[in-house]
């Protein structure tokens, strides 16, 4: 069977004899598989034109879904077992997302028109074979950082990534919410930060280095409203969306909203604007109490439109020229009694690391808040390697892996000129399934650490949805496969097997209209000639 990811177990009998879904399939949904039904009647009701409506019987089967007690014991609440037969199909999961997870493989198991939204031909017969499948995650955090700041999406498109990442068997959406280049959410009580924040006059075309400028104005930011939608669909979906605010660093726009936010003895904040380029800014926030109370403000909305156990605070980039040049801060330092910049830097993750507990939140930020001491409780975003993620697990903290090196996705896949401004090192599709997201040094204590995996998206080269899909996929199948299949060591993985699984996996994203880098390379229309990118060569260092 050609799975995306690989079920732990399955068998798949051909026979004169299989389920054929149609009209007169009804769905017969057990209490708490409310969701996987609606999705069964939205999505493969639209593709295949029949209404599945709900009963216990009908002359062309039943999808029958079940929460199983017994299976959330042997499988997790992720887990589901499927089976199917000339009789009907059941998915019986371990908990409400078990069951929905097995509802993607049931779309899977249909074939790709199944993932178009209306009926491409009446005579379609929609049959699934007699199969078994037993299946569960291997980790509980299997996510997509998705960089909104640097170029805004839509909410539409956001939505989109949602379906993308469900249909993936992903279920974390970080959203990296504010940067220097751009703040994406509304705050009601400092409404300068969307008026003045969410808006740069221009930006820079490719890499920094490039000569080249869009001086098109750009920008956007998403309403309350927006993100209560964003998170009602994901909840639907069973993806949790983990919010990221920046802070101390990454900052330039929300400085150039409230100037008093930036360190006003050392620079002229007011003449500062939305930054127009990549890279780090030097301009970080001031470590007063107002800017504390202004943040906590921040927060006290963003907890209201959030669920989430986790809010991402970034933490990381965080350049010290201003803070050791300026008084105030030097001062503050000498009040706190800390040892320098480093451990200012620690003294802001630590009190919003104190302030989220006390609201029963937890705080995760980049590996830099290891810098200058780790805020007790806080959990790590390892992205410069995995060191940062082997120290923090080892110290007895919780830890996501995506180190750059292997899963950042705004890495160039190939090593040709055609590549559209080329980022980082060559991360082909077989590079990244072949990450592995627990380092063997790890002991058993300390791997049980590791919470998951996570593929970063950095958009300052994806100006659009198009180019958003040409870097994601078809490497985030390959991730997805890492971040829920128990696979063997990473030299032992079958690529072969799975690219001959990609072919219908091709055939899917077709249907869905991604427009993913092809096996063979860019199409014409994919190239960007003449853009400076910023490529690395050789191997990726293994830190």
């Amino acid at each position: 069977m050609d799975v995306i990811p690989a079920p732990r177990s399955g068998s798949t009998i051909e026979s004169l004899d299989a389920f054929v879904l149609d009209e007169t399939t009804v769905v017969d949904a057990g209490p708490g598989t409310e969701s996987a039904a609606r999705f069964l009647r939205a999505d493969l009701g639209a593709a295949t034109g029949s209404p599945l409506p709900p009963g216990s019987g009908g002359d062309g089967g039943t999808i029958r879904l079940r929460i199983d007690p017994a299976d959330a014991g042997h499988l997790g609440p992720e887990g589901y077992k499927l089976y199917a037969s000339v009789d009907g199909i059941a998915v019986h999961g371990g908990g409400a997302a078990g069951v929905f997870w097995g509802v993607q493989t049931l779309r899977q198991l249909l074939g790709p028109a199944a993932y178009r939204r209306a009926p491409v031909r009446r005579d379609t017969r929609w049959v699934v074979p007699d199969t078994f499948i037993e299946d569960a995650p291997r980790f509980a955090w299997r996510g997509l950082m998705l960089d909104v700041s640097r170029h805004f999406m839509p909410k539409d498109e956001v939505l989109r990534e949602l379906d993308l990442l469900a249909a993936h068997k992903l279920n974390v959406l970080h959203l990296h919410l504010t940067d220097d280049q751009g703040w994406r959410i509304e705050i009601a009580r400092h409404p300068r930060l969307t008026e003045v924040g969410a808006w740069r006059s221009r930006t820079k075309h490719g890499h920094r280095a490039s000569p080249l400028w869009d001086d098109t104005p750009h920008g956007g930011y998403y309403t309350h409203d927006d993100i209560r939608e964003i998170v009602a669909y994901a909840t639907e979906r069973h993806i949790t969306v983990v919010p990221e605010i920046d802070i101390p660093g990454h900052s330039q726009a929300a400085i150039a909203a409230y100037p008093d936010l930036g360190n006003t003895d050392v620079v002229d904040t007011t003449s500062l604007t939305v930054w127009d380029n990549w890279g780090v800014s030097p301009n970080v926030l001031a470590p007063t109490d107002s800017t504390l109370r202004f943040y906590e403000g921040v927060l006290e909305e963003v907890l209201e439109l959030f669920p989430s156990e986790f809010v991402h605070i970034g933490g990381d980039e965080c350049p010290k020229s201003q803070w050791q040049k300026s008084p105030a801060a030097q001062t503050r330092i000498e009040e706190l009694g800390l040892a320098g910049e480093d451990e200012l830097q620690s003294w802001f993750i630590r009190h919003f690391d104190r302030w989220l507990a006390d609201r029963g939140r937890r705080l995760i930020g980049w590996d830099e808040i290891l810098e200058g001491g780790l805020a007790p409780g806080a959990a790590v975003s390892s992205w410069r390697g995995y060191q940062g993620g082997i120290a923090a697990a080892e110290a007895g903290h919780d830890v996501v892996m995506c180190p750059q090196q292997q899963v950042y996705l705004d890495h160039r896949q190939a090593a040709g000129d055609d590549e559209p401004m080329p980022i980082g090192y060559v991360r082909t599709l077989e590079d990244v399934y072949r990450f592995e997201p627990v380092p063997p040094s790890l002991g058993p204590e300390a791997a049980a650490r590791v919470l998951g995996t996570q593929a970063n998206v950095w958009t300052e080269v994806m100006q659009n949805r198009s180019r958003v899909d040409y870097q994601v996929f078809p490497r985030l199948a390959a991730f997805a496969e890492v971040a829920w299949s128990a696979l063997p060591a990473p030299a032992e993985r079958d690529f072969a097997g799975f690219e001959r699984r990609m072919v219908t996996h091709y055939a899917r994203l077709d249907a869905l209209g991604v427009e993913y880098r092809p096996p063979g390379g860019p199409r014409p229309w994919q190239r960007r000639p003449g853009v400076l990118g910023r490529p690395i060569e050789g191997t990726p260092p293994n830190v």
